[in-house]
């Protein structure tokens, strides 16, 4: 990576929300540097910075054809509640590999049901990641129980899972 990709880019930005999600534009001129040096105008970007001194790291998405960097709770304490505040953020490309391992106890479930490991593995590789995503970050133990075997229904053509029906 050039020392180019790795220059913080600085800005301010108005707390904005849309439905429950609080989020920021980035001005112009930061999204295109941020778009030239990820050297791509769709999909995801990972990136990484501060927001108001604090370390994040996240993805810029476009919703509605329009870039915006989602401020969730981790980045920005009571978000929700902060709607209108300016903030001071920093932002780069993030080249830090994303990688997330399934969860144990998911796994073991798909090991022990062949019909659902079957469909599983025949997901498009969005929706295996979204499954993979939801069960591995969840924290107790009985969500992540609630939530295998949700996943299994779902797999098995029962029931609805992260908002998707089977």
């Amino acid at each position: 990576m050039t020392n180019e990709n790795k220059e913080l880019l600085s800005f301010e930005a108005k707390l904005e929300i849309i439905g429950i999600n609080p989020f920021v534009y980035l001005p112009q001129e930061v999204l295109s540097e941020i778009l030239k040096r990820a050297k791509k105008e769709k999909g995801k970007i990972p990136v990484k910075g501060r927001v108001n001194n604090i370390d994040y790291t996240q993805t810029l998405l476009r919703y509605k054809g329009e870039w915006r960097l989602y401020i969730n709770t981790k980045m920005l304490k009571n978000s929700p509640q902060r709607i209108g505040e300016l903030l001071q953020i920093t932002i780069q490309i993030d080249t830090t590999p994303r990688i997330i391992n399934p969860h144990p106890q998911l796994m073991h479930a798909l090991q022990n049901n062949s019909v659902a490991a079957k469909r599983f593995n025949e997901l498009t590789p969005s929706l295996k990641l979204e499954i993979t995503k939801y069960i591995s970050l969840l924290k107790t133990q009985d969500s992540i129980n609630r939530n295998v075997e949700k996943a299994i229904d779902f797999l098995m053509g029962n029931g609805t899972f992260i908002g998707r029906k089977p």
